[in-house]
């Protein structure tokens, strides 16, 4: 932990304010910005703009030239998480409401957990196991049909191949040859990302269906926002925040994200919030407290930007 003064204390405040309200209304700016921009196309324009401008400020302010390695190691991630994660996210909410995409997105512990110990980690303890198992259970009552509140089913599957890519990506990321800088290596990974997801758009045929006159100012303002606060300040709040505090309250932001995404699509968009999704809801940040908060558990222990997937 760094500085404890009263200085460093209020810097640490702002970051997790940020932290907290900016990738918790990412959900909000994607449904927005999908509603008249392709969403892989979308993506892609977001994660290039953002990366040129991290990369050039990390590359301006002295950081080093990446290698060849490091470039391949960004650019797996890049495709893990930004394209089969945040991509893959951006197609749903097509079809999922803001809000309930939050809060399948933050059961991104639980997949560390089990990936962590499938490759060969710690065996998961009691509290970890009893957080995977309400975990799925949250999930599947969300999924469940006939209900009011519950999830398009395709939808909710795409999230969740989404949750699984994320933490493979995650936990290929701490062993990764990557630079010692994680805005410079976030840079990167926007950048190849951000190729990736216009490629997919192209090849799924997302161009015959842009029209630049058709998009909507809500659009263009959505995906600004994605470009300026969710991804260049949220990340370089995140960044801030991961050697200026502890893993345990870093990871408080996966359980306050989806409150925030669905008061938020509730209040901005009239998503409705039933019985079935608040219990869900408690459901489901019981299950990430009791990953989070677990000893040496994977999940409350990130090297770069590698907790839940943030819009």
């Amino acid at each position: 932990m760094q500085n404890t003064g009263p200085s460093s204390r209020r810097k640490v405040l702002i970051a997790f304010a940020l932290l907290y309200l900016v990738w918790g209304s990412t959900y909000l700016a994607i449904a927005y910005a999908v509603a008249t921009i392709p969403p892989y196309l979308m993506a892609g324009v977001r994660f290039v703009i953002a990366g040129t401008a991290l990369y050039l400020w990390v590359r301006l302010r002295g950081g080093p030239r990446p290698t060849p390695a490091q470039w391949r190691n960004a650019a797996v991630l890049g495709g893990l998480m930004l394209v089969l994660g945040i991509g893959t996210v951006s197609w749903a909410e097509q079809r999922v409401p803001s809000g309930l995409t939050a809060l399948v997105i933050a059961t991104v512990p639980l997949w560390l957990v089990v990936f962590h110990w499938l490759s060969g980690g710690p065996r998961p303890g009691p509290f970890r196991v009893l957080g995977i198992v309400l975990g799925l259970a949250g999930v599947g009552l969300l999924v469940q049909p006939g209900a009011h509140g519950g999830v398009d089913p395709i939808g909710a599957g795409v999230l969740c191949l989404a949750t699984m890519s994320w933490a493979i990506g995650s936990l290929y990321a701490r062993k990764a040859d990557l630079p010692e800088s994680p805005l410079l290596t976030t840079a990167m990974e926007m950048l190849a990302g951000g190729v990736m997801n216009t490629a997919v758009g192209v090849a799924a045929g997302e161009t015959a269906h842009l029209h630049l006159a058709a998009i909507s100012a809500p659009s263009l303002f959505g995906l600004a926002y994605l470009i300026v606060f969710g991804s260049i300040i949220g990340y370089s709040a995140y960044t801030y925040l991961v050697s200026a505090t502890t893993p345990a309250r870093l990871g408080t932001y996966a359980y306050v994200n989806p409150v925030i995404a669905i008061l938020l699509g509730w209040l901005v968009r009239g998503e409705p919030i039933g019985s079935r999704t608040l219990l869900a809801m408690a459901i489901i940040i019981g299950a990430v407290v009791l990953l989070t908060l677990s000893p040496r558990s994977p999940a409350s222990a990130p090297r770069t930007n590698t907790g839940p997937a943030s819009g």
